[in-house]
């Protein structure tokens, strides 16, 4: 008879206890002069959601019962302006004291470390902010006396001093609170609407830590997977910037050829901006070339009296072999080649990778057209011009 007992009491007793694994109670008492309710809302990423309010007692006291599979952050208080910030989690029994008019002003936690941690970080934020505005005060104070210029570097020195040290002691929770939600709470800390405390470029690498470190512990917690994509975006921007800086770093690159024509005079291809002009590139070796050349002269005849013009460039090594050809053919345009043809750099930087190869541009310099041949750049040009 009693195994029969056993056997029935010890499934209630297994369902029992993992009913308590998946609850965590708030118990407070408010020693100045509560108000008729407190509220409890879950943080769900940006938004609020009401779990639950609570009549407070003539004796200040009011208690919580929440469900939750998983460590999440709750805001308890009177408002949206009053509140504390607690991380709950399963099986916890968080106990409160609240010793402030204002909730957040004074008050005492027990029973969840999370919560604990996370008033540690609330009230070492407070903390900096109010010397921050201290300095701002100082600052502006000190600006209209005759020797602000020995105090302003002195006190524009502690302000930086001030935010160097919330950011390491922040730095310092996270590198050793890695499995906790609360590392959350450092992460995303604000010093004011535009500032984080964790704002040099490189602080990135927290963000990974812990969005690595948390999503294997909570992979369905809504806060984890919206660090995870904050961290995404952020390193998009963050290589994103690192490639322009690099990218501004280097020395401007212009698609303008400014190269040596066949009287020996050196001429831009923006120089001949109003116009339009057929860039092209070519050499002697290529027999498509000098037949495509041929019939340029028919087309140039048409069109340049309209404000058409050709800026040729040639790749030969040879440059005797180029001279001889543009003076046998009789080309009437503009004849340049590479100043060194063994690295042709415009014809790289245009992207030229077969012979001929051309680049329309209109009046404004912008490119039009590109490797326009026979039919095909007869019948443009005379949409431009006819």
């Amino acid at each position: 008879m009693m195994k029969r007992i056993l056997a029935i009491l010890l499934p209630l007793i297994l369902v029992s206890a993992c009913n308590r694994g998946n609850k965590f109670t708030i118990r407070g008492v408010i020693n100045t002069g509560p108000k008729e309710y407190v509220y409890l809302n879950r943080v769900n990423v940006n938004t609020l959601v009401l779990i639950d309010s609570s009549k407070v007692k003539k004796d200040g006291r009011f208690s919580f019962r929440v469900d939750a599979k998983e460590p999440e952050f709750y805001q308890l208080g009177y408002s949206e302006s009053d509140f504390i910030t607690l991380l709950g989690t399963p099986g916890e029994k968080i106990q409160l004291e609240f010793n402030g008019k204002a909730l957040y002003n004074n008050y005492n936690v027990k029973g969840s470390e999370g919560s604990e941690d996370v008033r540690m970080l609330d009230l070492r934020l407070a903390g900096t902010k109010r010397k921050l505005d201290s300095l701002k005060t100082v600052f502006e104070t000190a600006s209209r006396e005759p020797d602000f210029d020995q105090k302003g570097p002195a006190i524009e020195t502690e302000f930086r001093n001030t935010l160097k040290d919330i950011r390491k002691k922040n730095i310092e929770f996270i590198i050793t609170h890695t499995k906790s939600m609360a590392s959350l709470k450092a992460l995303y800390q604000r010093i004011d609407e535009n500032t984080y405390v964790l704002y040099e470029p490189r602080d990135l690498q927290y963000l990974k830590i812990i969005s690595d470190s948390l999503g294997r512990y909570y992979p369905k917690s809504k806060q984890v997977q919206a660090l995870a994509e904050d961290l995404k975006k952020e390193m998009n921007q963050f290589f994103s910037k690192r490639i322009e800086d690099m990218a501004n770093s280097l020395p401007q690159t212009k698609l303008d050829p400014d190269l040596v024509d066949i009287t020996g005079k050196r001429i831009a291809l923006s120089s001949l901006k109003g116009k339009v002009v057929l860039l092209t590139f070519w050499s002697v070796q290529s027999q498509d070339c000098i037949a495509e050349n041929l019939l340029f002269k028919n087309i140039y005849q048409t069109y340049n009296r309209k404000g058409f013009e050709i800026y040729q460039v040639n790749l030969d090594e040879n440059e005797a072999a180029w001279r001889n050809e543009v003076k046998f053919d009789e080309l009437p345009w503009i004849s340049t080649r590479e100043d060194d043809p063994k690295d042709p750099v415009n014809a790289r930087l245009f992207n030229v990778r077969t012979l001929p190869a051309n680049f329309l541009f209109g009046r404004d310099g912008s490119v039009i057209g590109t490797n326009l041949h026979g039919r095909a750049l007869d019948i443009k040009l005379s949409q431009l011009f006819d």
